[in-house]
């Protein structure tokens, strides 16, 4: 559940910000309907440019992304953050075999897309075999990896089936990534659609103007009616439009926010809550899915042995890296999962407890010595990591500064590779990497197999084989009492195995204005629909 903590007092001084805004287009919202009357334009602060208006497309800029395409684009359910529960939306009703290898899925008839066509189940169809074609091409690929093909029974009944079952589809199907588009859509080339002009959505708004870098703004479709029931308003946005800012530095969105010149802002910096909170309100949320820690690229030969990834866990001190980058309304985290995440495992008992000696013992042990520069080395070969991560969280870079400092107390050395996604998904493309630092959102614990099987997402599969397959095996399991078990055992060979080190969790903290209310996030801890906004 969203917490929502309101504490008002002085607003801080903005200081150079106005200039900050002038150039990104952010303005007051002096627009805004009467008091109480709705309407009016919401400015919404970013810190970086979403890149990529695709829903499944790669190569978008994480929840900045999604704040954006979430609007754009609607799912065949919802899922409620409350009740950890498919619900209706595109899809009315719909139903799951016993061994989940089939979904049927009976449409509303009453939806449109942007472009004025009808939903049916032929634009199911078009969209998840689009998908499946595009491969490596789309980030929702993985989750079709054994999808057959989707039966259209009738306009409104589309049956899609899988050739292995796949437990974790309709908490998928729920994400803006899975979000459908219209069938002239489908006829752009995937690769041709980024910048969403040409592209249509059934979403609550429309993609109006977009300046890289910049702003993109949206305008309301008033004939829109299909939100998802647990919002109370299923009709159209009360706003007339969003305008999403680019403001790259944390500090200028939150001088923006408390000064009043903007009305919401994302990516609000840990240390910056309290300043936000004097004159604003702060919605939170823990992110689901794995946690940030430590990825090893297990394909290369110095990371593949254990030992050396045992004395990483054993230098590695995640309190100390939580509390030197973060605060406390990020949590320490106890295991390869958050706790909000569908079958998380509680590992805090099991976890390595940060132990330099023994670290150091290991690594001795496997031959790697110091040097006269006190990094150790072996057959001439010095041990430094190459540290890939994404720039777009600034905390990142200080947990960064902290591991370097834990790594080199053992006698291991690094180097930071930084950048936006798309330079980080190329460096583990690359594989010219030790170790990735970032984390993984996703409400269903299948994001276990998009993380470390060789099925996955990502480029650093584990190295046991047979841990590889229960990966991959769990998403098969349609019992979800066996299933739970499973990936309780999966998530305790991660940490047995030192394949992964947790350090902690994500917060999604989003700073609201005053006068603006409705803004809430979802099970995945990203901005939901926004169509219970308003300005007042």
């Amino acid at each position: 559940m969203a917490r929502v903590h309101r504490s008002r007092g002085a607003a801080l001084a903005a200081g150079a910000l106005a200039l900050v805004l002038a150039l990104t287009g952010c303005a007051s919202g002096g627009d805004a309907g009467g008091e109480g009357a709705g309407g009016g334009t919401l400015t919404f602060a970013i810190g970086n440019d979403p890149l990529n208006f695709s829903p499944s497309a790669k190569g978008g800029n994480g929840n900045d992304t999604w704040y954006v395409t979430r609007q754009l684009y609607d799912s065949l359910v919802y899922y409620n953050p409350e009740t950890k529960e498919a619900e209706p939306w595109l899809a009315e009703s719909f139903e799951v075999n016993e061994d989940a290898t089939q979904y049927t899925f009976t449409l509303r008839d009453d939806v449109t897309f942007s472009d004025g066509t009808k939903l049916t189940a032929n634009t199911v169809k078009l969209n998840f075999d689009d998908i499946k074609a595009a491969g490596a091409e789309s980030s929702a690929v993985a989750y079709l990896a054994t999808y057959e093909g989707t039966e259209v029974r009738d306009d409104r009944t589309a049956v899609v089936t899988f050739s292995t079952p796949n437990a974790a589809f309709l908490a998928q199907a729920s994400t803006a990534t899975l979000g459908l588009v219209s069938d002239a859509s489908i006829e752009v080339p995937f690769g041709e659609r980024s910048g969403g002009t040409n592209i249509s959505g059934s979403g609550p708004f429309v993609l109006e103007s977009y300046t890289k870098d910049q702003s993109t703004k949206l305008t309301k479709r008033a004939e829109y009616a299909w939100a998802p029931a647990a919002f109370g308003n299923t009709g159209a946005a009360s706003l007339d439009a969003v305008e999403f800012n680019v403001i790259p530095e944390a500090g200028n969105r939150t001088g923006g926010l408390t000064s009043g010149q903007i009305d919401v802002a994302g990516g609000i910096a840990p240390n910056d809550i309290e300043t936000v909170q004097a004159s604003a309100e702060i919605v939170e949320r823990p992110n689901p899915g794995t946690v940030f820690g430590v990825y090893f690229n297990e394909k290369n030969p110095i990371i593949a042995d254990e030992a050396v990834r045992e004395a990483v866990a054993y230098a590695v001190d995640p309190q100390q890296i939580r509390d030197g980058a973060l605060n406390d309304h990020f949590a320490v985290a106890t295991g390869v999962l958050s706790q909000s995440t569908s079958d998380y495992a509680d590992l805090s008992a099991t976890l390595p407890k940060t132990d330099t000696a023994k670290a150091e013992s290991l690594l001795d042990a496997a031959g790697w010595t110091k040097g006269a520069d006190g990094i150790r080395e072996k057959d001439g070969q010095k041990l430094t990591f190459r540290i890939t991560y994404i720039n777009n969280f600034g905390p990142n870079a200080d947990s960064i500064a902290l591991l370097q400092q834990q790594l080199q107390a053992v006698g291991i050395g690094s180097e930071q590779i930084s950048g936006t996604v798309p330079e980080f998904q190329e460096s583990i493309t690359s594989g010219e990497y030790e170790i990735a630092w970032r984390n993984l959102s996703s409400v269903d614990a299948d994001v276990l197999r998009l993380d470390f099987s060789d099925v996955g997402t990502t480029n650093w599969p584990v190295s046991d084989p047979a841990l590889n397959q229960q990966l991959i095996d769990q998403a098969t399991i349609g019992d979800p009492a066996a299933r739970t078990a499973e990936l309780k055992t999966i998530q305790e060979e991660l940490i047995a195995g030192h394949h992964f080190v947790p350090v902690h969790e994500l917060t999604t903290v989003v700073g609201v204005g005053s006068g603006v209310t409705g803004i809430q996030l979802g099970a995945d801890s990203r901005l939901d629909l926004l169509v219970n906004v308003k300005k007042g």
